[in-house]
Protein backbone atom coordinates (compact mmCIF):
# COMPACT_ATOMS: atom_id res chain seq x y z
CA UNK A 1 0.00 0.00 0.00
CA UNK A 2 2.49 2.21 0.69
CA UNK A 3 4.20 1.51 -2.52
CA UNK A 4 1.57 2.36 -4.58
CA UNK A 5 0.90 5.33 -2.33
CA UNK A 6 4.23 7.01 -3.37
CA UNK A 7 3.97 6.06 -7.16
CA UNK A 8 0.38 8.03 -6.66
CA UNK A 9 2.38 11.14 -5.37
CA UNK A 10 5.35 10.53 -8.02
CA UNK A 11 3.04 10.31 -10.97
CA UNK A 12 0.74 13.21 -9.68
CA UNK A 13 4.06 15.77 -9.62
CA UNK A 14 5.34 14.73 -12.85
CA UNK A 15 1.89 15.31 -14.29
CA UNK A 16 2.23 18.28 -12.38
CA UNK A 17 5.62 18.90 -13.75
CA UNK A 18 4.46 18.20 -17.39
CA UNK A 19 1.03 20.85 -17.27
CA UNK A 20 3.55 23.33 -16.02
CA UNK A 21 5.13 23.09 -19.55
CA UNK A 22 2.08 23.86 -21.57
CA UNK A 23 0.90 27.30 -22.22
CA UNK A 24 -1.92 26.64 -19.84
CA UNK A 25 1.15 25.78 -17.03
CA UNK A 26 3.11 28.35 -18.31
CA UNK A 27 -0.09 31.36 -17.48
CA UNK A 28 -0.68 29.52 -14.08
CA UNK A 29 3.75 29.99 -13.11
CA UNK A 30 2.97 34.13 -14.97
CA UNK A 31 -0.26 34.38 -12.51
CA UNK A 32 1.54 32.88 -9.53
CA UNK A 33 4.42 35.44 -9.99
CA UNK A 34 2.33 38.69 -10.76
CA UNK A 35 0.30 37.89 -7.80
CA UNK A 36 3.14 37.36 -5.27
CA UNK A 37 4.82 40.71 -6.90
CA UNK A 38 1.65 42.90 -5.97
CA UNK A 39 1.45 41.52 -3.25
CA UNK A 40 4.81 42.05 -1.82
CA UNK A 41 4.55 45.33 -2.96
CA UNK A 42 1.16 46.04 -1.58
CA UNK A 43 2.20 45.28 1.84
CA UNK A 44 5.16 47.34 1.14
CA UNK A 45 3.47 50.78 -0.08
CA UNK A 46 0.99 50.25 2.82
CA UNK A 47 3.80 49.97 5.45
CA UNK A 48 5.58 53.37 3.82
CA UNK A 49 8.38 51.16 2.64
CA UNK A 50 10.40 52.21 -0.98
CA UNK A 51 9.75 49.62 -2.88
CA UNK A 52 13.02 47.21 -4.11
CA UNK A 53 14.59 48.99 -6.89
CA UNK A 54 13.82 52.47 -6.54
CA UNK A 55 16.68 54.66 -7.11
CA UNK A 56 18.37 56.83 -5.22
CA UNK A 57 15.19 59.92 -5.95
CA UNK A 58 16.88 62.76 -3.76
CA UNK A 59 20.00 62.52 -6.39
CA UNK A 60 18.10 62.68 -8.91
CA UNK A 61 21.13 65.62 -10.78
CA UNK A 62 23.94 63.54 -9.79
CA UNK A 63 22.84 61.07 -11.36
CA UNK A 64 21.95 62.55 -14.58
CA UNK A 65 25.37 64.00 -14.60
CA UNK A 66 27.06 59.99 -14.05
CA UNK A 67 25.00 59.34 -17.20
CA UNK A 68 26.13 62.68 -19.19
CA UNK A 69 22.95 64.46 -19.78
CA UNK A 70 21.44 67.37 -18.46
CA UNK A 71 17.40 68.20 -17.37
CA UNK A 72 15.69 68.33 -20.85
CA UNK A 73 16.66 65.89 -23.38
CA UNK A 74 14.51 63.81 -25.27
CA UNK A 75 13.12 60.60 -22.89
CA UNK A 76 12.27 57.50 -24.18
CA UNK A 77 9.57 54.82 -21.60
CA UNK A 78 9.38 50.97 -21.60
CA UNK A 79 7.15 49.07 -19.44
CA UNK A 80 7.67 45.24 -18.66
CA UNK A 81 4.15 44.12 -17.15
CA UNK A 82 5.57 40.57 -15.60
CA UNK A 83 8.84 42.18 -14.73
CA UNK A 84 6.89 45.50 -12.82
CA UNK A 85 9.41 47.96 -13.84
CA UNK A 86 9.33 51.13 -16.25
CA UNK A 87 12.12 51.87 -17.67
CA UNK A 88 12.87 55.83 -18.78
CA UNK A 89 15.61 55.80 -21.57
CA UNK A 90 17.51 59.15 -22.42
CA UNK A 91 19.09 60.64 -25.62
CA UNK A 92 23.24 61.04 -25.63
CA UNK A 93 25.66 61.31 -28.28
CA UNK A 94 22.74 60.17 -30.64
CA UNK A 95 21.95 57.35 -28.92
CA UNK A 96 19.53 56.11 -25.90
CA UNK A 97 21.06 55.09 -22.72
CA UNK A 98 19.02 53.72 -19.61
CA UNK A 99 19.01 56.61 -16.98
CA UNK A 100 16.86 54.84 -14.56
CA UNK A 101 14.19 51.77 -13.95
CA UNK A 102 11.49 52.29 -11.48
CA UNK A 103 9.15 49.07 -9.74
CA UNK A 104 5.25 49.20 -10.57
CA UNK A 105 3.43 48.84 -7.66
CA UNK A 106 0.97 48.03 -9.58
CA UNK A 107 -0.70 47.34 -12.65
CA UNK A 108 -4.39 45.50 -13.36
CA UNK A 109 -5.36 42.38 -15.07
CA UNK A 110 -3.24 39.52 -16.81
CA UNK A 111 -0.68 39.56 -19.56
CA UNK A 112 -2.06 40.36 -22.91
CA UNK A 113 -3.76 43.61 -24.47
CA UNK A 114 -6.47 45.61 -23.25
CA UNK A 115 -9.63 45.32 -25.12
CA UNK A 116 -12.58 46.48 -23.88
CA UNK A 117 -14.15 49.45 -21.55
CA UNK A 118 -14.43 48.18 -17.89
CA UNK A 119 -12.14 44.54 -18.17
CA UNK A 120 -9.60 46.10 -15.72
CA UNK A 121 -6.85 45.34 -18.21
CA UNK A 122 -3.73 47.08 -18.85
CA UNK A 123 -2.86 47.43 -22.42
CA UNK A 124 0.27 46.28 -24.53
CA UNK A 125 1.50 48.01 -27.22
CA UNK A 126 3.10 51.66 -28.55
CA UNK A 127 1.90 54.49 -27.63
CA UNK A 128 3.02 58.41 -27.42
CA UNK A 129 2.37 61.42 -25.02
CA UNK A 130 1.94 65.04 -25.61
CA UNK A 131 1.91 67.85 -23.56
CA UNK A 132 -1.70 67.46 -23.17
CA UNK A 133 -2.08 64.18 -22.18
CA UNK A 134 -0.08 65.17 -18.86
CA UNK A 135 -2.39 65.80 -15.77
CA UNK A 136 -0.91 67.56 -13.18
CA UNK A 137 -4.00 67.93 -10.73
CA UNK A 138 -4.73 64.14 -10.80
CA UNK A 139 -6.13 62.86 -8.05
CA UNK A 140 -3.11 59.64 -8.30
CA UNK A 141 -0.91 62.64 -7.32
CA UNK A 142 0.10 63.13 -11.00
CA UNK A 143 -0.56 61.17 -13.95
CA UNK A 144 -0.28 60.34 -18.44
CA UNK A 145 -2.32 59.35 -20.70
CA UNK A 146 -1.01 56.67 -22.60
CA UNK A 147 -3.21 57.73 -25.73
CA UNK A 148 -5.51 54.24 -25.65
CA UNK A 149 -7.01 53.51 -27.89
CA UNK A 150 -4.40 54.11 -30.58
CA UNK A 151 -5.03 53.67 -34.19
CA UNK A 152 -4.30 49.98 -33.84
CA UNK A 153 -6.47 49.41 -30.73
CA UNK A 154 -8.91 51.77 -33.02
CA UNK A 155 -8.42 48.49 -35.96
CA UNK A 156 -9.35 46.27 -33.61
CA UNK A 157 -12.55 47.58 -32.37
CA UNK A 158 -10.63 48.06 -28.58
CA UNK A 159 -12.41 50.40 -26.26
CA UNK A 160 -11.23 52.40 -22.96
CA UNK A 161 -10.12 55.70 -21.47
CA UNK A 162 -7.94 57.04 -19.24
CA UNK A 163 -5.39 54.69 -19.12
CA UNK A 164 -2.24 56.35 -17.53
CA UNK A 165 1.09 56.41 -15.58
CA UNK A 166 0.28 57.90 -12.05
CA UNK A 167 1.36 58.10 -8.69
CA UNK A 168 -0.02 55.47 -5.55
CA UNK A 169 -0.36 52.10 -5.66
CA UNK A 170 -3.73 51.34 -7.45
CA UNK A 171 -5.15 50.54 -10.69
CA UNK A 172 -8.18 49.14 -12.83
CA UNK A 173 -6.01 49.09 -15.82
CA UNK A 174 -3.06 51.88 -14.86
CA UNK A 175 0.23 51.66 -14.11
CA UNK A 176 0.90 52.88 -10.82
CA UNK A 177 5.04 53.60 -9.77
CA UNK A 178 4.25 55.25 -6.43
CA UNK A 179 4.06 59.24 -5.74
CA UNK A 180 8.02 60.05 -5.72
CA UNK A 181 8.70 57.85 -8.90
CA UNK A 182 6.26 59.93 -10.76
CA UNK A 183 7.53 62.97 -9.47
CA UNK A 184 10.80 61.81 -11.22
CA UNK A 185 9.40 60.98 -14.31
CA UNK A 186 7.29 64.06 -14.15
CA UNK A 187 10.32 66.43 -14.11
CA UNK A 188 12.31 64.40 -16.62
CA UNK A 189 9.39 64.16 -19.39
CA UNK A 190 8.34 67.96 -18.88
CA UNK A 191 11.62 69.06 -19.50
CA UNK A 192 11.85 66.86 -22.22
CA UNK A 193 8.69 68.32 -24.26
CA UNK A 194 9.36 72.09 -22.40
CA UNK A 195 12.89 71.63 -24.85
CA UNK A 196 10.85 70.58 -27.91
CA UNK A 197 10.11 67.11 -27.91
CA UNK A 198 6.98 67.03 -29.59
CA UNK A 199 6.25 63.42 -28.06
CA UNK A 200 7.52 60.81 -25.89
CA UNK A 201 7.01 57.30 -26.79
CA UNK A 202 5.73 54.31 -24.25
CA UNK A 203 6.52 50.99 -25.27
CA UNK A 204 4.30 48.62 -22.88
CA UNK A 205 5.67 45.21 -22.66
CA UNK A 206 4.27 41.90 -21.25
CA UNK A 207 7.40 40.80 -20.32
CA UNK A 208 11.50 41.54 -21.33
CA UNK A 209 11.04 40.39 -24.94
CA UNK A 210 14.42 37.61 -25.27
CA UNK A 211 13.79 34.64 -27.57
CA UNK A 212 13.82 32.47 -24.35
CA UNK A 213 11.10 34.73 -22.93
CA UNK A 214 9.00 34.48 -26.03
CA UNK A 215 9.44 30.65 -26.68
CA UNK A 216 8.61 29.73 -22.95
CA UNK A 217 5.04 31.26 -23.85
CA UNK A 218 4.52 29.99 -27.78
CA UNK A 219 0.85 28.55 -27.72
CA UNK A 220 -0.58 31.70 -25.90
CA UNK A 221 -3.78 33.32 -27.34
CA UNK A 222 -1.70 36.45 -28.11
CA UNK A 223 1.50 34.87 -30.16
CA UNK A 224 0.68 36.91 -33.46
CA UNK A 225 0.46 40.10 -31.42
CA UNK A 226 3.17 39.48 -29.42
CA UNK A 227 5.55 38.76 -32.32
CA UNK A 228 4.78 41.79 -33.78
CA UNK A 229 5.45 43.55 -30.44
CA UNK A 230 9.29 41.97 -30.60
CA UNK A 231 10.17 43.33 -34.14
CA UNK A 232 9.06 46.72 -32.38
CA UNK A 233 11.39 45.70 -29.08
CA UNK A 234 14.33 44.33 -31.10
CA UNK A 235 14.76 47.32 -33.24
CA UNK A 236 15.52 48.97 -30.11
CA UNK A 237 17.69 46.49 -28.96
CA UNK A 238 19.52 46.48 -31.85
CA UNK A 239 20.24 50.33 -32.14
CA UNK A 240 19.46 51.92 -28.84
CA UNK A 241 16.81 54.21 -30.98
CA UNK A 242 13.02 53.89 -31.00
CA UNK A 243 11.78 53.02 -34.04
CA UNK A 244 9.14 54.72 -36.05
CA UNK A 245 6.06 53.04 -35.55
CA UNK A 246 3.09 52.63 -37.46
CA UNK A 247 -0.04 50.82 -38.49
CA UNK A 248 -0.69 49.05 -41.44
CA UNK A 249 -3.67 46.96 -42.32
CA UNK A 250 -4.25 46.38 -38.68
CA UNK A 251 -0.75 45.27 -37.75
CA UNK A 252 2.17 47.48 -36.32
CA UNK A 253 4.90 47.74 -38.64
CA UNK A 254 8.72 49.63 -38.14
CA UNK A 255 11.34 50.97 -39.69
CA UNK A 256 14.51 52.58 -38.55
CA UNK A 257 14.65 55.68 -35.89
CA UNK A 258 16.68 58.50 -35.59
CA UNK A 259 16.93 61.51 -32.88
CA UNK A 260 15.08 63.38 -35.07
CA UNK A 261 11.90 60.49 -35.10
CA UNK A 262 11.29 60.25 -31.56
CA UNK A 263 8.74 63.19 -31.00
CA UNK A 264 6.68 62.18 -34.02
CA UNK A 265 3.09 60.41 -33.74
CA UNK A 266 1.85 57.06 -34.56
CA UNK A 267 0.47 56.82 -38.06
CA UNK A 268 -1.46 54.81 -40.44
CA UNK A 269 1.06 53.71 -43.28
CA UNK A 270 2.20 51.01 -44.82
CA UNK A 271 6.01 51.76 -45.85
CA UNK A 272 6.74 49.91 -48.99
CA UNK A 273 9.48 47.87 -47.76
CA UNK A 274 7.14 45.97 -45.26
CA UNK A 275 3.95 46.66 -47.03
CA UNK A 276 4.44 43.39 -49.44
CA UNK A 277 4.91 41.37 -45.34
CA UNK A 278 1.19 41.85 -44.05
Amino acid sequence: MRQAFTLLIILALAGAGIYLLTPEGRQLIDRARIYMTRADYQARFRAGETLPGTPDLARIDERLAAVGVGMGVPVYLRIFKLEHELEIWVEKDGRFVRFATYPICLWSGRLGPKLKEGDRQAPEGFYTVAADQLNPNSRMHRSFSLGFPNLFDQAHGRTGSFLMVHGGCASIGCYAVTDPAVDEIWRLVTAALDKGEGRFPVHVFPFRMSESNVRARRGSPWDGFWADLKKGYDLFEQSWLPPVVSVCQGRYVFAPGSVETVGGPIEERCPPEVAGDI
